[in-house]
C-alpha cells in the first residue's frame, strides 16, 4: 500500500535528482509553481492532499524519467521509513498552569496525550499544539509544534518560554544577554518583547510544525 507520505517524498527525490526544487520541477511541467509546496500537501483540517495523477504524468515528462524510475523512489522511501515513537502533547493554554513542566522546562507529571514522531536524540522533546491566532502567519490554531529543552538556543531561533507568572508564548529570540531576553513577535500585530531574565522560567527551541 502506498502513503501519502511515500507519494510526496519520491516527487521530492524526483526534483532533486534532476537538479531542481519541487517547486521548479512543477514549473518545468508547466504546473503552478506552488503545487508541490509543502503546504498544499495537508489541509488546515489535518486532511491529506495528494498528487494527481495527470502532475504526475506531467513531471515524468518533463523530466524524462520513466514510470518505473519514479516506483523505484517511492520504494526506497518506504524502505526508509523513519522510526517513530511516542512524544508528550499537551495543548499551548494548558502549558501556563502548573503540574505539566520542571523548573528546568522539561515535560513532568501526567495528563498530557501523546502524538508519533521520529526517534530523536532528544528523549525530553514534547509537543504543544497551538490554540488561537496570535502566532500567525507562522503558527496557526491547531498546529503542533515540537519543543526541544535540551537543544542550545541561538539568535534568530523560534522558542518557546514560559515566565515565573505563568505566561506561554512562542517567539523569535532576537538578542539574549546575562540579564535580558529580547524577543519578536511571530505575529506583525503583536509588539516585540523584552525580559528581564529573572522573569523567564525557561526557554526551548522549536525543532519542527506540522505546517
Amino acid at each position: 500500500m502506498l502513503t501519502h507520505r511515500q507519494i510526496w517524498r519520491a516527487v521530492d527525490a524526483l526534483a532533486e535528482r534532476y537538479g531542481m526544487t519541487p517547486s521548479g520541477l512543477a514549473k518545468r511541467a508547466g504546473l503552478n509553481s506552488t503545487t508541490f509546496n509543502k503546504s498544499k500537501r495537508e489541509g488546515v483540517d489535518g486532511r491529506k492532499h495528494w498528487p494527481n495523477t495527470e502532475s504526475l504524468s506531467k513531471i515524468l515528462d518533463a523530466t524524462g524519467a520513466p514510470l518505473e524510475e519514479f516506483m523505484e523512489l517511492i520504494k526506497d522511501v518506504g524502505n526508509s521509513e523513519p522510526p517513530q515513537r511516542a512524544v508528550p502533547l499537551l495543548g499551548f493554554a494548558e502549558a501556563g498552569t502548573g503540574g505539566y513542566f520542571d523548573d528546568g522546562g522539561f515535560p513532568v507529571g501526567g495528563g498530557w496525550d501523546e502524538v508519533e514522531f521520529p526517534v530523536s536524540r532528544d528523549n525530553n522533546m514534547y509537543a504543544l499544539e497551538i490554540s488561537g491566532d496570535s502566532m500567525l502567519p507562522l503558527y496557526r490554531n491547531g498546529d503542533v509544534i515540537i519543543v526541544s529543552p535540551n537543544t542550545e538556543t541561538r539568535r534568530g531561533d523560534r522558542v518557546v518560554l514560559k515566565t515565573h507568572d505563568g505566561e506561554v508564548m512562542a517567539k523569535i529570540l532576537y538578542k539574549r544577554t546575562a540579564n535580558t531576553i529580547e524577543l519578536h513577535s511571530l505575529n506583525p500585530d503583536h509588539d516585540n518583547l523584552v525580559f528581564e531574565m529573572a522573569e523567564i522560567a525557561w526557554v526551548a527551541r522549536i525543532l519542527w510544525a506540522s505546517q
